[in-house]
């Protein structure tokens, strides 16, 4: 009898030490391990484009103006190589479809200098439109879709300059329970200064809810998406039922006068709880 409690008392302590020792795993580990058992989508292929629809100002869909959106070793590019100076053309690249509740993960950076008379506020700038208008419904010289724009940013090197804002295209959110009608609220994350790499994820709740993480760290949140009355493309966009909520929509990243690697552009669907 006191063996066999020796045993079953020795057996409980081994089961106990090794949940513990799951638990002691480094939070990056475990969520990595998570990240290998779930279903991302590679919206990036790290081969070609032929998945994206391209749109810049003054051009018809599918014309990617001086070659600015291409892919070279392994990396998506939006590259100036082929411009002279900046002239206004704003461009958008369009992944297929459109997308709801999702986790999107991003790794990006700025490389080099800006093309000449890029606007300043344009400097180490990108964004990843999300929610958006779908690339057929763009104007022909509209600047940038009707959307929510996660905006990357790098710094000069000196100031302070936050990633992972939000600006709204078109639209308006909602936070701590009120309407939010400036164009950019800044997030909480530090500077990224250089041409290093920088990991992003945003996570959408269809019309509910965004989260925005930088290096795995939360840095902003707000809730109910939705189009802007002001905007002149409020009654094109706005559906038949009349409900301003945005519930889904288009991805697209931009080009808006400096050069962009990204080196992973993937998606993980969720369950609509």
């Amino acid at each position: 009898m006191r063996t066999k409690l020796f045993s079953t008392k020795f057996a409980l302590i081994t089961l106990i030490l090794l949940v513990s020792a799951c638990n002691l795993k480094p939070k990056n580990q475990q969520a990595d391990e998570k990240s290998a058992e779930e279903n991302w989508i590679q919206l990036f292929n790290g081969k070609d484009l032929n998945d994206w629809d391209i749109k810049f100002k003054g051009h018809e869909l599918g014309d990617n103006y001086n070659n600015t959106f291409k892919v070279e070793d392994g990396l998506l590019r939006v590259s100036y190589e082929n411009w002279d100076e900046w002239n206004g053309k704003f461009g958008h690249m369009f992944y297929k479809g459109e997308f709801a509740h999702y986790k999107l993960r991003v790794e990006y950076r700025f490389v080099g200098e800006q093309i000449a008379n890029g606007p300043g506020w344009a400097f180490r700038n990108n964004g990843l439109m999300l929610h958006g208008q779908s690339a057929e419904s763009m104007e022909l010289d509209q600047d940038f879709p009707t959307s929510g724009e996660v905006q990357l940013l790098g710094g000069n090197g000196t100031d302070e300059r936050s990633t992972m804002n939000l600006c709204t295209p078109g639209t308006n959110v909602e936070m701590d329970g009120k309407l939010i009608e400036q164009h950019c609220i800044v997030s909480k994350s530090k500077t990224y200064h250089g041409d290093g790499w920088v990991t992003v994820e945003v996570e959408v709740r269809g019309g509910e809810s965004f989260r925005h993480f930088v290096e795995r760290e939360e840095v902003m949140y707000y809730e109910k998406p939705q189009l802007d009355p002001r905007d002149s493309s409020y009654d094109k966009l706005l559906p038949s039922d009349g409900n301003k909520i945005v519930l889904k929509g288009s991805i697209s990243i931009q080009a808006e006068s400096h050069n962009t690697d990204f080196r992973k552009i993937e998606l993980l669907e969720l369950v609509n709880d």
